[in-house]
């Protein structure tokens, strides 16, 4: 299949593919991969393979790499698409070695200190971090009672990360007989509880218990319905940190294109995929949306896997993961992202900012179960050049701020309110931490929902694919190895084991364990 090899975009001109003579020797009778999309879960998935033995080809529907991850720029400033929050920074370090690269060469991650500063409707802050001591003080002065059951929380963090994470967090959940030997675990874990109730049954006061359970907003699912598993977050970042990557996340994006570089693997953008082609039960090999065909061994998609289903792979190949079972899922919020720079700079703002608004679980019961758009919300403030002043022209910030809203089963007209639902936040945002901003807003640019299904071809806008409640986690979610066709796997957000760039990038690293030797094709 050489044909995969001609006129790739970019080729020696420095930008797409790679440089002139980078490449290692590829063996030209090894198996084919084609691998869709280049966000976080292609790209490692890339890597993987291509160490593997596969000659792997990457699809891109954007003009530059990233998927969800991409990078705007405009009058001076760098805005960070999507993820900014970096935990587990050895799973990206595991890339680079196995390339006999080292990340510290490539990439500069930088602890952040706190990790995210909440801050309340009243004014008041919690700013969170792995410091045990400024943790303990920081609830003791908002609850004394409350200082053993966030002791008590913190255990049970640990049982989850020790139960769900280390034992069950690499399991590909192919099989049946795969969730019954994880029922132990998962009844003593009570899987069943969401993160919420866990939280409240060890903490008493309301703020605290916003603190505490947070964190599944950040992968598009609700407190008061997600899994109680998901309470090892706060294990995970107790013991490796959050960090943030110098120049942005984008960084680390880059970082990963020139290792694929190394490995002579080409990209090539402006190529959306609009059909996966399966002969006799298999992929064949991909078709673009300018009638390309192009084959190969094996397809991965790092698209969203509802999308991938219901648009690139035809209803009679279907029978698992058919129209009406995609139809029924619960999908996870949507996201609607101002970036924003400044002409001046605040300096009280760190790098991670929670805002919230007068609601919490009223305000979730809207975005989740009503699926209405609700004229309060609560706020996601990023501000790198807290950190990296380079991502702004001189003496200016840059900012993005995010607030999670209904996916597109809400049918809000987005085009029609966009600029309304921007100036709220603006109003919001000069009213509590950022006074004055109207008037040093120098660049703008808006991320709806409508967006994400538009252009990143996000099933109803849905920011991490299907919510992560325990029916649609570990063997209910879309499997790396598509059960509908042979020769299909699936990377990412929407596929197992979930959303948030850890996870993605596990799914790549399970991928490694589901796909075939490249010694099966000989």
């Amino acid at each position: 299949m050489t044909h995969l090899f001609k006129s790739i975009d970019g080729v020696g001109d420095g930008s797409g593919t790679g440089l002139p003579g980078s490449a290692p020797m590829l063996d030209s009778k090894a198996p084919t991969a084609i691998v869709i999309g280049t966000g976080f879960g292609g790209l490692a998935a890339a890597i993987r393979l291509s160490v593997k033995g596969y000659r792997v080809q990457m699809l891109e529907k954007l003009d530059a790499p990233g998927g969800r991850a991409y990078v705007h720029k405009q009058d001076g400033f760098t805005f960070d698409a999507g993820p900014t929050i970096i935990t587990l920074p050895h799973l990206i370090e595991e890339l680079f070695t196995l390339c006999g690269q080292q990340m510290k060469d490539h990439v500069d991650l930088r602890l952040m200190a706190p990790f995210y500063r909440i801050r309340f409707d009243d004014g008041t802050h919690f700013d969170y971090s792995n410091d045990d001591k400024a943790m303990l003080e920081q609830v003791g002065s908002i609850s004394p009672e409350d200082v053993q059951g966030f002791k008590n929380l913190m255990k049970a963090s640990e049982q989850c990360f020790q139960l769900g994470f280390q034992e069950l967090g690499m399991v590909p959940f192919e099989t049946v007989g795969d969730v019954i030997k994880a029922m132990p675990n998962l009844a003593r874990m009570q899987a069943w509880r969401s993160i919420y109730s866990l939280v409240a049954s060890h903490i008493k006061h309301p703020k605290l218990r916003i603190v505490m359970s947070f964190h599944p907003l950040l992968i598009g699912g609700n407190p008061y319905s997600v899994t109680c598993v998901y309470s090892l977050i706060h294990s995970l970042e107790r013991r490796w940190g959050v960090h943030s990557a110098m120049g942005g996340t984008g960084a680390i994006v880059q970082a990963l294109v020139t290792l694929l570089q190394g490995l002579g693997v080409p990209i090539r953008y402006n190529a959306a995929v609009t059909r996966i082609q399966v002969q006799a039960g298999r992929a064949t090999g991909v078709e673009l949306a300018n009638g390309e065909f192009i084959a190969s061994d094996i397809v991965v998609s790092n698209g969203d896997a509802a999308w991938t289903y219901r648009h690139l792979v035809e209803p009679q190949h279907r029978k698992h993961w058919t129209d009406k079972r995609i139809a029924k899922g619960k999908y996870s919020s949507g996201l609607f992202v101002w970036y924003f720079g400044t002409n001046r700079q605040y300096h009280d703002v760190p790098h991670h900012m929670m805002v919230l608004g007068p609601r919490y679980k009223g305000l979730l019961q809207d975005i989740f179960k009503n699926h209405k758009l609700s004229k309060d919300f609560s706020l996601y403030l990023y501000r790198p050049t807290a950190t990296d002043p380079s991502l702004a022209p001189q003496g200016c910030d840059s900012f993005y701020a995010l607030s999670v809203v209904p996916n597109l089963s809400s049918e809000t007209d987005w085009p029609a309110i966009t600029e309304q639902y921007r100036d709220a936040i603006a109003t919001a945002l000069q009213d509590s931490v950022l006074p004055d901003l109207k008037r040093h807003v120098v660049s703008s640019k808006v991320t709806t929902p409508q967006d994400f299904q538009d252009r990143l071809w996000s099933y109803r806008g849905a920011g991490f694919g299907l919510e992560p409640i325990l029916t649609q986690s570990a063997w209910f979610r879309p499997h790396n190895r598509s059960e509908d066709v042979q020769g299909l796997y699936m990377v990412g957000a929407s596929s197992q084991p979930g959303a948030g760039v850890p996870s993605v990038l596990m799914s790549a690293k399970m991928l490694q364990e589901v796909v075939p030797d490249v010694t099966s094709f000989a």
